[in-house]
């Protein structure tokens, strides 16, 4: 990326907007909370009657609390290069802060959890239409049944350029594997359009 590129040759630390997106309960504030070396900042409410009918939590019965604005973290990936971690919260009823939550940021993490992979959908679509750098992490949820890549890959339609990675929202390493994926899409996604390509071709 030539903005990347030139920070780097010019010594001036870049600060770059990342947003983490996915459905309910895939784990987007464990994902920022585990990699983020401030305190980060969350709005978990507690889930209330009034999400009954409008978010289902099939799948994630046990979970009491929801993100409801943002969540917030930041982590320094090279004296060059700072991550702002920004959180889009999961519930549908909520959807209208992501355009403002998004604005400006250079790529997306989609969080997905395979016990509920439609939930994915959404979050995809967005990314998609806005033909937007993103790589998708599949959650490693305990007792979840254990799918390959490429089959995650194959039940959501993903081009082939898109990256599907692996994670543990809950692991430092793993989160920051995820992040480095992301940051060497949004380079290979500047060079493809800086040549004129499709962004997503397969």
């Amino acid at each position: 990326m030539s903005g990347l590129s030139e920070s780097a040759r010019g010594g001036a630390p870049l600060a770059v907007k990342i947003a983490v997106s996915g459905g309910l309960g895939v784990g987007k504030t464990t994902f920022i909370g585990a990699i983020s070396e401030i305190e980060p900042l969350d709005t978990e409410a507690a889930i209330t009657e009034v999400s009954v009918g409008v978010d289902s939590l099939a799948g994630v019965e046990a979970k009491t609390t929801t993100t409801v604005a943002l969540d917030f973290g930041r982590i320094t990936l090279s004296p060059l290069i700072t991550l702002y971690l920004f959180g889009t919260p999961g519930q549908d009823r909520f959807s209208f802060l992501w355009d403002d939550l998004v604005e400006g940021a250079l790529g997306t993490v989609v969080l997905v959890d395979t016990r509920r992979i439609e939930d994915s959908f959404p979050a995809l679509d967005y990314f998609e239409e806005r033909d937007a750098p993103f790589v998708l992490a599949v959650n490693g949820f305990d007792g979840a049944h254990h799918f390959d890549l490429e089959e995650v890959r194959e039940a959501l339609g993903l081009e082939a350029s898109v990256p599907v990675v692996a994670c543990d929202a809950r692991d430092r390493g793993s989160v920051r594997d995820v992040l480095v994926a992301l940051m060497d899409q949004v380079v290979e996604h500047h060079m493809r359009v800086s040549r004129g390509s499709p962004a997503f071709a397969g």
